[in-house]
C-alpha cells in the first residue's frame, strides 16, 4: 500500500520548445503533456501552456492538427521572453534560426517553484522536460492514465459505445480510422482479427464493446 500523500499546491506549467511541426516535439514532448491534463488537473494544475518561438498562424495551425484542446500554445514571435529567460539558441544547422530550448517549469503565484532545463548538447534532448518528469515531482504516486488506442470506422456504433466508456473511464484514446490510408489489411495484422472496432490499453487487446467491460473487470480484480 502506498503512503497518503499531499500532492503540491501547483498552478501553472509552463514548457517551451524548439518549434511547431518539429518531430519530436509533434509525437512526444506536446503529446504527452496533452495525455496527462487530467492527470495534472487531479494534482492541482490549472493551466498548461506551451511556448515556442513562432508566430500565432504556426502554433494555431499545429495545436488543430495535434488535437490538443487541452493546452495552451503561446507563441513567442519576437522571442523577447526566450531571451529573457536565458533559453534562446541558435538552431542555424537544422535551419531553424533563433529558437527555444527545452525546458519545463511550474509556476505557482508567479513564482517558478521548480524548472526543469534539458543539458547542453549538439542533439535536442528530452529528458528532463517531458510530463513524466513533471507529474513525478508534483506527485510521485499520481496515478497515470493508461494509454489506449483504438481502431474504429465511420458510423460504427460499437465504436461509439467503446469511446463513451473509455471516457467514463478518463481514459483518452488515440483514434486509428479505417479508411483510405489505412485498411483492414493493419487490423489483421495488428489485431489478428478482420472486424472493427479493436481496443488495445497499456499493450493489451482490450477486443471489442462487447469486451471491454470484461477487461476492465479483470484488471480490477488483478490490482486488488
Amino acid at each position: 500500500m502506498l503512503p497518503a500523500i499531499k500532492s503540491l499546491t501547483a498552478g501553472l506549467i509552463v514548457f517551451s520548445l524548439p518549434g511547431a511541426f518539429i518531430p519530436t516535439c509533434s509525437s512526444t514532448h506536446l503529446p504527452r503533456f496533452s495525455e496527462l491534463a487530467s492527470v495534472f488537473k487531479e494534482n492541482g494544475v490549472d493551466d498548461i501552456v506551451c511556448m515556442s518561438v513562432n508566430d500565432a498562424f504556426v502554433m494555431d495551425a499545429w495545436k488543430q492538427d495535434q488535437e490538443a484542446e487541452n493546452i495552451t500554445v503561446i507563441p513567442v514571435g519576437n522571442a523577447e521572453f526566450t531571451e529573457a529567460m536565458g533559453m534562446l539558441v541558435d538552431k542555424i544547422e537544422p535551419g531553424f534560426g533563433k529558437r527555444s530550448w527545452r525546458y519545463s517549469m511550474l509556476v505557482r503565484d508567479g513564482v517558478i517553484v521548480k524548472q526543469f532545463i534539458e543539458a547542453e548538447t549538439e542533439s535536442d534532448p528530452i529528458e528532463v522536460s517531458d510530463a513524466d518528469t513533471m507529474i513525478d515531482y508534483i506527485n510521485p504516486y499520481a496515478a497515470k492514465t493508461d494509454a489506449a488506442s483504438i481502431i474504429t470506422r465511420p458510423g460504427c456504433p460499437h465504436c461509439a459505445r467503446a469511446k463513451a466508456i473509455m471516457n467514463e473511464r478518463g481514459i483518452a484514446c488515440e483514434e486509428i480510422h479505417i479508411g483510405k490510408q489505412t485498411t483492414l489489411c493493419s487490423v489483421r495484422a495488428i489485431a489478428g482479427r478482420e472486424t472493427v472496432l479493436q481496443l488495445f490499453i497499456s499493450g493489451r487487446h482490450a477486443g471489442g464493446a462487447e469486451k471491454l467491460q470484461q477487461y476492465f473487470a479483470e484488471k480490477s480484480s488483478e490490482a486488488a
